[in-house]
């Protein structure tokens, strides 16, 4: 059963690693054409797999588990700009993690919250092949200057362009 279930999930890394690089849009028809049959098939599959075993059984528990969070599992194949999993994420944030405790003591919870948003934001720029300080300072002085509210969307990392001098 684990090699199956092993199986079905390789080949949806093998997708993964067809479309990586390419436009939201791209992915997201990729995913919609190759993916998405196998993920309703694996559905499929973890329910057979479940009435089969019992049901204190630790197998059981993975697949319930599973089962419980299908719909977060299931969040890329609907937006080409979400990765399969969180892998790569939390290769960037190991650095955050380890001057986390010194967010500890930014003096408020307000002040923890501020670093971890700019914490998110740098490691977004980076993400998106952006220069940290480069963007984080063209943003502040973009606000700054009145820069609407409304708009601020523009200003995320994946939306960014930085200024042209002339």
């Amino acid at each position: 059963m684990a090699e199956e279930g092993l199986r079905r999930i390789a080949e949806l890394y093998r997708i993964e690693s067809e479309v990586r690089g390419q436009a939201a849009e791209e992915r997201q028809a990729i995913r919609a054409g190759h993916s998405r049959p196998l993920v309703e098939s694996m559905r499929t599959w973890i329910d057979a797999q479940l009435a089969r075993v019992s049901g204190k059984s630790p197998l059981a528990e993975i697949l319930r588990y599973a089962v419980n969070h299908w719909d977060g599992l299931c969040v890329f194949l609907d937006d080409g700009r979400v990765e399969m999993d969180s892998n790569a994420v939390e290769r960037c944030i190991r650095p955050v993690t380890i001057t986390r405790k010194n967010a500890l003591f930014a003096g408020s919870d307000g002040g923890g919250e501020h670093w971890a948003i700019v914490a998110s934001l740098i490691e977004t720029a980076k993400l998106n092949g952006i220069e940290p300080f480069a963007y984080l300072k063209s943003v502040l002085e973009t606000i700054v200057a009145d820069f609407p509210a409304s708009q601020l969307d523009e200003l995320l990392p994946w939306n960014w362009k930085p200024a042209v001098n002339g």
